[in-house]
């Protein structure tokens, strides 16, 4: 695994098979920690980071709310809602499940270079 060739969706992709690898004991919150801190560092030295990617997920939910992204993950993760930001084991497993399909969509269409937001 040569993490310096890959592209953000080939690594991503690689921290989704195994994210405990990443931040330890795997929760919905550490992975938005982590992705958080991704796009950080990313931003702080040139490269495009999660730019676009809220309101890319506005665009994929159909509707502006007032969440930051992790809420929006959360909104098209669980369209019946939650409960004060305390998830169920399987609530966690759908929004960690889901997020991930959501920044692989996010990652090709900006490597395509559609632009859909």
């Amino acid at each position: 695994m040569d993490l310096m060739s890959m592209s953000e969706r080939e690594y991503w992709a690689n921290v989704a098979k195994r994210p405990g690898m990443f931040v330890g004991q795997v929760t919905v919150a550490r992975l938005e920690s982590f992705l958080g801190g991704y796009d950080a560092h990313a931003q702080r030295h040139g490269g495009p980071g999660l730019d676009g990617w809220r309101e890319w997920l506005v665009a994929r939910r159909g509707r502006e709310c007032n969440h930051a992204w992790p809420g929006l993950v959360r909104h098209l993760a669980l369209p019946d809602g939650w409960h004060h930001w305390q998830l169920s084991p399987e609530q966690e497993e759908r929004v960690m499940a889901v997020l991930f399909a959501l920044l692989d969509d996010f990652l090709a269409e900006r490597e395509a270079g559609i632009h859909t937001v």
